[in-house]
């Protein structure tokens, strides 16, 4: 906790803080369930801080399994306030509603926007260790305020929190990360010409950066599922983020893109590293193995800027894997995970689309 000493030192300490802010110091045991108020009021409107550090345990006969504040904390203003996450060791939101600045602990699965857990409390009980959180309610935009406080008093922790205000990373046009997984900054927009001797050519394309994170996107489709219902993409890949079979829980890494279905349910194509073509399974992740299931298109190590295009008869597939077809595909995602090994994951995607029925619904 050495770090997040130093930082509330150093805000303590500095001349006219008091003007700017509030800051409140919280030690959050894993093996606690969410909530835990942090005794900050916060008015509409009002931004705040969060820096933190820490790791919780999984499992004690793994200790290869773990994770940081990006994966396991919240924060919440109650009552009323949607839940958020930190997509890195620190973060800093707008409070959508008057109330206390709650902090909490992400284990398993939230049933709605506001964080009530979805999965049992028992989860918990597992984890080992603790997160430490610094909170900092600022009387102005934190943009401004952290300015401020890097002139004043100079500290890392303050200065990484500024730098990413000024260079955030948004999800693609017409995609959103997927409420219940959180936010991340793991996908972003990006594009590829292609030039002849009279014009340039451009396409649109998603790429994945990602090293011991995770994060789903999910753009909206409305289209009924029949017989000639197609999913298709291009995929180019630097490295997968397993080199070991995706299909247990030590080893759940993959990137993949998915359909959500009207029923809640989804069916995920992944590229595996050494799963054959044809494998499904359902999600070996507890709190996701009803809801989600894995259907391996694709096998090998990627060969670096090398594209491939893949079409997939989404209904055969979901009768195939899952059972009886739903009626319509709501959704599209993008997903990687790679907070199992804590290794990285990097791709890229194109030419999304949707056809069937004479129609075709371009995502991408």
């Amino acid at each position: 906790m050495q770090d997040l000493n130093s930082l509330h030192r150093t805000l303590m300490s500095s001349p006219g803080f008091e003007a700017l802010g509030r800051a409140c110091l919280m030690c959050l045991p894993g093996n606690v369930p969410p909530w835990q108020a942090t005794g900050l009021r916060l008015a509409q409107g009002q931004h705040f801080s969060l820096f933190a550090e820490g790791r919780l345990g999984w499992s004690a006969r793994n200790p290869g399994l773990h994770g940081g504040p990006r994966f396991h904390l919240w924060a919440r203003v109650t009552p009323g306030g949607r839940a958020v996450n930190l997509a890195a060791d620190s973060g800093t939101f707008i409070a959508d509603v008057a109330g206390e600045l709650e902090l909490g602990i992400y284990m398993g699965l939230w049933a709605d926007a506001s964080g009530t857990l979805a999965t049992s409390p028992d989860l918990y009980t597992r984890l080992q260790g603790e997160l430490h959180c610094l909170a900092v309610a600022w009387q102005r935009p934190a943009a401004a305020c952290l300015e401020v406080m890097c002139a004043r008093s100079p500290h890392p922790a303050l200065s990484a929190e500024w730098a990413r205000l000024r260079s955030p990373v948004s999800p693609p046009a017409g995609w959103a990360y997927l409420t219940e997984a959180g936010q991340a900054e793991i996908f972003r927009e990006s594009s590829a010409c292609e030039h002849d001797a009279h014009h340039a050519t451009c396409s649109r394309e998603i790429l994945l950066e990602a090293e011991d994170d995770q994060g789903i996107i999910t753009h909206a489709a409305d289209v009924p599922l029949g017989p000639d219902t197609r999913l298709c993409w291009r995929w180019s890949a630097e490295c997968l983020p397993s080199a070991l079979a995706e299909d247990r829980p030590q080893t759940h890494d993959y990137f993949s893109i998915a359909t959500e279905f009207d029923n809640g349910r989804d069916l995920t194509w992944i590229w595996s590293s050494t799963l054959a073509p044809g494998t499904h399974f359902p999600c070996p992740v507890a709190a996701w193995s009803a809801r989600e299931t894995h259907f391996v298109v694709r096998r090998g190590m990627p060969r670096l800027g090398e594209w491939h295009e893949e079409s997939r008869w989404v209904q055969a597939d979901v009768a195939t894997a899952m059972g009886t077809p739903p009626a319509r595909i709501v959704r599209v995602w993008l997903i990687c995970v790679a907070t199992f090994q804590h290794g990285r994951a990097r791709a890229r995607f194109a030419d999304i689309r949707l056809e069937g029925d004479g129609r075709t619904l371009r995502i991408l």
